[in-house]
């Protein structure tokens, strides 16, 4: 079978919520037996997402290969199951980079360089590379991939991809390209308006795409004279208009779009009567099944777990969109309804008390009410002291925490501070000449660029020989479960099969203590000088890297769950299996770890 492509756009506004829809889509195809991968194109002219603000523009996911990308590649391997590259983040800077080195290397013979149609065929050669390359456990080529074009159609910047993307539709045939628009459809004094969607397929229109589904979001399900009017105006078929309007949540589009008929759509554009592997069709059937077994849950779950998650980004969600999405998958897992308190870091600082006592108080309310605390990754001296005051807070009233990152290196100087009676423990990010630094600056990273030059992608942790005390390292040994005996992803936490070198690694005996693979993204680490001193009040180091030297895991003995972590857990979490440092961490705040360790399916897993 030739491979197929799926297209979503989006027109009026950005951040309408293409990523999901694209997602879903990908979810009803591998519930027919097929395999998906997915690439995600951005207009902006940065090489990749690392040095984006989080605050302007969301978290950075991070990949196997250290690809700094999109936070959409996020959603895409949390859905789908599956474990993409850099190369599958597509920037119109990193394309404008590319064609310009060709030319310096006089690839293009003497030829007048030019959008059309140099870039736009180096755009469209990348795209069915990169369709080509395996995604999942059965490492075999992809029948299907899903292209999202970020943005809005219609912005200057996206004019040579969408060129791009017109000519691909002719390139690999019409029997084997869909185009989904995602449009809005506002609600105005009970009015359903239509005339935004009506303009934006008329812009898509006039760039040459013509889309087979439009998708309307909307605050409420669209009524039938609005579907009818939608149609009627866009030239399209009424089955052809999807509704895709607010639900209580993200795992419930995928069934919100199959219950409106949208497989056959998909089967009848793209020609999919004949699908290829028998055992996959079982496969994904099965999955679609877990699937809504796993929303149903999610419905029925009545107690609730929470969770203050103390950061600097905290203005805007999505800057920690994986920390959320894994504490969803950890609190499915326990049958817990999840309440997420998003706490600014700085309003639990001293200075906060005399310069707004009202947001002080807050703050302190709030934390002091929580069955979980944690701290997540970031950058910079900002809000430091306050992120230091809740693990101490945590520490000390026995609140279970889990530090990520940064959040690691918190607890790290907050138990230096207030245990080992280092008074200016300090971490050499916030102050370059601190006396005391039992956070320091990684040797072996560069210090003149920015870009790409911290420690990143998939790395292996050894838990020592003293970590048989550990409950992380309990939910690590216990089996990790599957979907229909597939890992969860082509890069398992749970099971070393490689070094971050890509060799292959000896499968420790199950009296050795295992080896997890995770990824990072950090520049700093805790001092190992500082070791010793921490250990002998207390403090274990319990995972570390290959060396033995670079401290990754810390974990206190007789604390309900005391954990800091200095990979990111988040970016391996999947829906259908949780991470364990959040699984853990979720189950000591609802009360059931014990339960957790223990191997009880108080969520669905496996359909159960």
């Amino acid at each position: 079978m030739s491979t197929k492509y799926v297209l979503v756009s989006g027109g009026v506004i950005s951040g309408i919520g293409k990523g999901v829809i694209a997602s879903s889509l990908g979810v009803l195809l591998k519930s027919i037996g097929l395999r998906v991968t997915a690439i995600k194109i951005d207009p902006y002219l940065n090489s990749d997402a690392g040095l984006l603000g989080p605050l302007e523009h969301g978290e950075c996911f991070v990949l196997d290969d250290g690809g700094e990308v999109d936070l959409d590649l996020g959603n895409y391997e949390r859905y789908l199951n599956i474990a993409l590259t850099k190369d599958n983040n597509i920037t119109l800077g990193k394309m404008f980079q590319l064609v310009l080195d060709r030319e310096r290397k006089g690839d293009y013979l003497g030829k007048t360089v030019q959008i059309v149609p140099h870039l736009t065929d180096f755009i469209q050669d990348w795209i069915q590379r990169v369709a080509q390359i395996p995604v999942d456990s059965t490492r075999e080529r992809p029948d299907v991939c899903i292209i999202e074009l970020g943005g809005t159609v219609g912005d200057i910047e996206s004019a040579p991809l969408i060129e791009a993307l017109r000519c691909l539709r002719w390139r690999v045939g019409e029997e084997n390209f869909l185009h989904c628009h995602v449009s809005l459809v506002p609600v105005i004094n009970t009015e359903q308006k239509t005339k935004p969607t009506q303009a934006a397929i008329r812009d898509v229109r006039s760039v040459g795409l013509s889309p087979d589904i439009i998708a309307c979001r909307c605050s409420e399900p669209l009524k039938q004279p609005t579907t009818d009017k939608i149609a009627m105006y866009c030239q399209v078929d009424p089955a052809q208009v999807i509704a895709v309007h607010d639900v209580p949540s993200t795992y419930h589009v995928p069934l919100l779009l199959e219950s409106q008929g949208l497989i056959p759509i998909l089967k009848n554009v793209l020609h999919l009567d004949n699908l290829p592997d028998p055992s996959l069709i079982e496969s994904g059937a099965q999955t679609w099944k877990i699937w809504k077994n796993l929303t149903a849950t999610q419905d029925r779950a009545f107690d609730t777990v929470k969770i203050c998650l103390v950061g600097k980004y905290t203005a805007l969600q999505d800057a920690y969109l994986s920390v959320r999405k894994s504490l969803e998958h950890a609190s499915m897992r326990c049958a817990r309804k999840l309440e997420i308190t998003w706490l600014d870091s700085s309003d639990l600082e001293p200075e906060t008390e005399t310069t707004s006592p009202a947001a002080y108080h807050k703050a302190w309310g709030s934390l002091c009410t929580a069955s979980g605390i944690i701290v997540p990754g970031g950058f910079g001296q900002r809000g430091t002291e306050g992120m230091v005051a809740a693990a101490r807070w945590a520490r000390e009233k026995g609140v279970p925490y889990l530090g990520i990152c940064l959040g690691m290196q918190i607890a790290v100087i907050e138990f230096c501070r207030n245990v080992c009676g280092i008074q200016a423990a300090q971490s050499e990010e916030f102050v370059a000449d601190a006396a005391d630094k039992v956070v320091i600056y990684m040797p072996e990273i560069s210090k003149a660029t920015m870009g790409a030059s911290m420690r990143l992608g998939v790395k292996t942790t050894h838990f020592q020989e003293n970590s048989g005390f550990s409950k992380l390292r309990r939910l690590y040994e216990t089996k990790a479960p599957t979907v229909d005996g597939l890992p969860a992803a082509a890069s398992d936490p749970n099971i070393s099969t490689a070094t971050a070198d890509g060799e292959p690694t000896s499968k420790p005996s199950p009296s050795d203590p295992p080896i997890i693979s995770e990824r990072h993204r950090h520049r700093y680490e805790v001092n190992p000088q500082c070791i010793q001193k921490m250990a002998s009040h207390g403090l274990d180091f319990i995972g570390k890297d290959e060396s033995g030297e670079r401290m990754e895991i810390l974990e206190l003995r007789d604390h309900p769950w005391f954990v800091g972590v200095q990979y990111h857990p988040e970016y391996l979490s999947r829906v259908l299996r949780p991470s364990m440092p959040y699984l853990g961490f979720v189950a000591a705040a609802a009360g059931c770890l014990e339960e957790i360790m223990g191997g009880e399916k108080l969520g669905m897993v496996n359909g159960a």
